[in-house]
């Protein structure tokens, strides 16, 4: 344990002679959260649209008066033609037009069942899909406030029925409380894997891991004290983002933040376990940043931080089961909103265990140490 001690010592002292590093491990959780949490979102705030009304009616300025009240939809136009709305979308002016036919009014009177048409840009799907959605349910509450007007619908017809919702873990359906601890398992995951491999391909290129080498330090111990000064930075960069959350989003914390930071621990071991493997296999900063960019982008898309991994195909979901990220980010969420306990994420416990396990000795492994 005296060698460990010394050699945590040295790699704490070169650590924080490395300017480069520093910026990186206490300016980038800042930037990070007040940056990616705003701007990663898939919410569907304004929707730009043209309208184009060929009846000219009371009933038609009645529904584009509701429409525009709408604090979603942006009436920017009013087209003359069909033409002209889509030639308004393929110029991406608008995401989505209205064209209200010519006998609107009237059939809407006789109960004739009026049409009304859509056009929808839908090179964004998530954004076509919901605004369409969205004013689908704008016209047909107005259809049905018309009906109840003609006596077609209310208490002599029979009871309605009624749905209220109640939305379980974010009642106000705060998207950055979905984004926030997603966002952290990206920042710790970065400064495990990438900055623990980089410190000891560092030491290959100085050639000061020679020196090292011809030590009678084990290589478990050297492996462990590359290790364990980046998994307590890795903690420290967990709370100060916890806290920048708490006190910017207003994050709810509902669980215990002993069983995160044990978690957090785990997972730490796991992608510097990971990063100091590469590192072994590797000559040079350069190649190790390369190979972690390409792990890391792949563990990001498919972790379900961004969409949610049981709409992907089931052959990338069961690849998705190497995946150390699709366990953590699973477990932020759940001991952060949802108030999980060990008991409900014991699968995600055994499964990040097993891999730290398995990398952290594929890593002492792999270190080749002559002595």
């Amino acid at each position: 344990m005296k060698t460990l001690f010394y050699i945590l010592q040295k790699e704490f002292i070169q650590i924080f002679r490395n300017k480069g590093m520093l910026p990186i491990i206490f300016v980038m959780p800042i930037v990070q959260l007040m940056v990616l949490v705003f701007a990663a979102t898939f919410e569907v705030k304004r929707v730009d649209m043209a309208v184009v009304d060929n009846d000219h009616s009371v009933s038609s300025q009645q529904l584009i008066s509701r429409i525009e009240n709408n604090k979603m939809f942006h009436v920017n136009y009013i087209a003359q033609s069909q033409e002209e709305a889509e030639s308004l979308i393929q110029r991406n002016k608008i995401d989505l037009a209205l064209c209200i036919p010519k006998d609107f009014d009237k059939k809407l009177t006789t109960s004739n069942h009026p049409d009304l048409q859509l056009l929808v840009d839908a090179i964004v799907g998530n954004s076509a899909q919901l605004g369409s959605a969205y004013l689908s349910s704008i016209i047909m509450d107005f259809n049905k406030d018309v009906m109840v007007k003609k006596g077609l619908v209310g208490a002599a017809q029979g009871g309605t029925i009624e749905t209220i919702n109640s939305f379980w873990f974010n009642s106000e359906l705060n998207y950055k409380y979905y984004m926030a601890p997603g966002i952290l398992v990206i920042l710790i995951t970065v400064i495990g894997m990438n900055l623990g491999g980089m410190n000891l391909v560092r030491e290959k290129e100085l050639g000061t891991i020679e020196q090292i080498n011809v030590t009678p330090i084990l290589k478990w111990q050297f492996i462990a004290g590359k290790l364990i000064p980046f998994l307590l930075i890795g903690l420290f960069d967990l709370a100060f983002g916890l806290t920048i959350a708490r006190l910017l989003f207003d994050l709810p914390i509902r669980g215990s933040l002993f069983l995160l930071f044990g978690m957090a621990s785990i997972y730490l071991m796991l992608v510097l376990s990971i990063g100091l493997y590469i590192s072994t296999e590797s000559d040079t900063q350069q190649q190790v940043t390369f190979v972690s960019y390409f792990l890391m982008t792949i563990f990001i898309l498919m972790s379900g931080l961004f969409t949610p991994v049981e709409s992907m195909p089931l052959w990338a979901q069961r690849i998705d089961l190497l995946n150390p990220l699709y366990y953590f980010i699973k477990i932020m969420r759940g001991v952060i909103l949802k108030g999980a306990e060990l008991h409900d994420i014991w699968f995600e416990f055994l499964a990040m265990l097993g891999f730290a396990s398995t990398m952290f000795t594929l890593a002492v492994v792999r270190y080749k140490k002559t002595n």
